[in-house]
C-alpha cells in the first residue's frame, strides 16, 4: 500500500470514532464539524469495505473488523504522536512530552504516585499517562510497546525484550481478620478447601505465584475473579475467602478494612517487578530519562517503605 496516497488525517478520526462510537463526540475530540466527520467516516467505510460503526437501536456498536482495528489504530496514533513530539535536545525542564506506562493498579500504587511527583518537579510541562495493564497488552507486548513508553510487569510473562529490574516483593495470604479456621495460621490443606479471590484468572493470564501453587498441586477453588489488586481486601473482608496479595500492597491496607495478612504455607517465590520496552527505543534520550527516573524511584520505594 502506498502511504502517500492515503489521507493520514483519517487515522485520527478513525481513532476517535472507535473510542467514542459516536460521530458527534468524535467530532468534538478532533475539532471538526459533525458533517465533516460523517464524510470522513464514509471514506473510511469505502476504504475498508465495512460499516465500522453499526447502528443498534439508538446507539452505534463496533463491527468485528472495527474491534480488531481499535488496538492497532491507537498504537499507530501513539506512534505518529511520538514521531512528531521528538525534540533535537531533550531537556526534562522544558519538555511537553506525554510519557505513557502500562501498569497494574498495584504498580501505580507502589510507584505511580512517586513517579508523578518526580515528573512534576523535574519536568513540569510533561504529562504521565497510566494505562491499565490487561492480558491483551501482555499477549501483544511487542506491538503495544511501539506506541507506549514502558510496560511494568513482573518476570514470568515476557522474554526477548529489553528490561530493567525495579524491585522485589513477596506474597502473603489475605483472610478476614476474624476467620475462625485460620486462628492458628494457614495450612496447605486449608488453601485447597477455602474459596478464593484470584486476579487475572484465565488460561493465559494469572499471577506467577498462582501458577507456582498449581505446580505444587494446590488447585484453588475460585469463587471471585478480579483484575484489580486494590479490590482484593474488600472481596476478602467479612467472608471465608482467601487471596494472595503482594506484601507491599498489603502493608497499605487501612487498619479498619478488617483483614489480616498471613505467611504463605508453601514456598512462594518472590515477585520481581521489572520495566520492559521496545528495542527501537533503547537509545532514545527521552525514553532513557524515563527509565532511569523509574528505576531511581523504585530503589527509593524499596529503601524507604511507607509507614
Amino acid at each position: 500500500m502506498n502511504l502517500a496516497s492515503l489521507d493520514l488525517n483519517l487515522l485520527v478520526t478513525l481513532d476517535a470514532l472507535l473510542e467514542h462510537r459516536s460521530v458527534s463526540r468524535a467530532a468534538k475530540q478532533v475539532g471538526l464539524s459533525q458533517p465533516a466527520v460523517s464524510a470522513q467516516l464514509a471514506r473510511l467505510r469505502r476504504h475498508f469495505g465495512d460499516d465500522l460503526l453499526a447502528r443498534y437501536g439508538n446507539q452505534y456498536r463496533l463491527t468485528p473488523l472495527a474491534v480488531q482495528l481499535r488496538g492497532r489504530v491507537r498504537t499507530a496514533v501513539n506512534g505518529v504522536e511520538r514521531v512528531f513530539a521528538a525534540e533535537p535536545d531533550f531537556d526534562p525542564a522544558t519538555t511537553s512530552r506525554e510519557f505513557s506506562l502500562a501498569m497494574t493498579d498495584y504498580g501505580v500504587a507502589i510507584l505511580g504516585v512517586a513517579l508523578a511527583a518526580a515528573l512534576a518537579q523535574e519536568a513540569p510541562g510533561a504529562r504521565v499517562r497510566f494505562i491499565a495493564n490487561t492480558p491483551a497488552i501482555v499477549d501483544n507486548a511487542r506491538q503495544v510497546l511501539t506506541g507506549i513508553d514502558l510496560l511494568v510487569l513482573p518476570h514470568g510473562f515476557l522474554e526477548g525484550l529489553p528490561h530493567q529490574d525495579l524491585h522485589r516483593d513477596d506474597w502473603v495470604c489475605l483472610v478476614d481478620a476474624g476467620h475462625p479456621a485460620v486462628a492458628h495460621g494457614l495450612t496447605v490443606e486449608l488453601l485447597r478447601t477455602m474459596p478464593w479471590v484470584v486476579t487475572y484468572h484465565s488460561p493465559t493470564a494469572s499471577t506467577p505465584v498462582v501458577r507456582q501453587m498449581r505446580m505444587l498441586g494446590i488447585e484453588p477453588h475460585v469463587q471471585v475473579v478480579t483484575e484489580n489488586f486494590l479490590t482484593v481486601p474488600g472481596l476478602v473482608a467479612g467472608t471465608g475467602r482467601v487471596a494472595l496479595l503482594q506484601r507491599r500492597l498489603a502493608e497499605r491496607i487501612p487498619a479498619d478494612t478488617n483483614v489480616r495478612a498471613l505467611p504463605c504455607p508453601f514456598e512462594a517465590g518472590p515477585l520481581v517487578e521489572a520495566v520492559w520496552w521496545h528495542p527501537m527505543y533503547e537509545h532514545d534520550p527521552e525514553h532513557q530519562y524515563l527509565r532511569v527516573l523509574l528505576t531511581r524511584i523504585a530503589a527509593d520505594v524499596t529503601e524507604h517503605p511507607p509507614r
